[in-house]
């Protein structure tokens, strides 16, 4: 019985990312342009969330950014328009895929930067032969023939009074 259980517990888990956060009182009467508004909201971010599309999220600004989406689109506004409305008004940071240009090139570089820069740490540091020693460690000098005979003598001297 606990692992029937487990089981459905999981499994209502799993599915739960999957429901989309849009409430009915937000849809539209005419389905052609409720899923226009669909297909709009999973291209734009959720600003709360980060990494949700309003049509995902249910913050309450992605409701309002799905709502705004709605009354562009019944104000006759074509898909680009309703896209280009949300994007003059938060920027290119609230597009799921935000286009290539200088503003958002950090955006695009910056994670294949820090890739290869873990691959570059990560090859260095299996590179290195196991017990070398960094570059700064100080290195042994032999000793003297004087430092060798004074070691000699505090050794016998620790023997013998042990």
């Amino acid at each position: 019985m606990k692992r029937l259980a487990v089981l459905a517990l999981s499994a209502l888990m799993l599915s739960a990312p999957l429901a989309l956060a849009v409430q009915p009182d937000e849809m539209l009467k005419d389905p052609q342009m409720e899923q226009r508004a669909r297909d709009i909201s999973k291209h734009l971010r959720c600003v709360v969330c980060q990494n949700e599309s309003i049509d995902e999220s249910n913050a309450d600004l992605a409701r309002d950014l799905r709502l705004l989406v709605r009354d562009r689109l019944t104000k006759g506004d074509n898909n680009d328009q309703v896209m280009q409305y949300i994007v003059d008004r938060y920027g290119d940071y609230v597009l799921l895929r935000p286009p290539f240009k200088m503003t958002t090139l950090a955006l695009w570089a910056g994670p294949p930067l820090f890739a290869l820069l873990a691959l570059g740490l990560g090859w260095r540091l299996y590179r290195r032969p196991a017990g070398a020693r960094p570059d700064d460690a100080p290195t042994a000098t032999p000793l003297s023939a004087e430092e060798r005979k004074r070691l000699e003598k505090l050794l016998r001297t620790e023997e013998s009074g042990s």
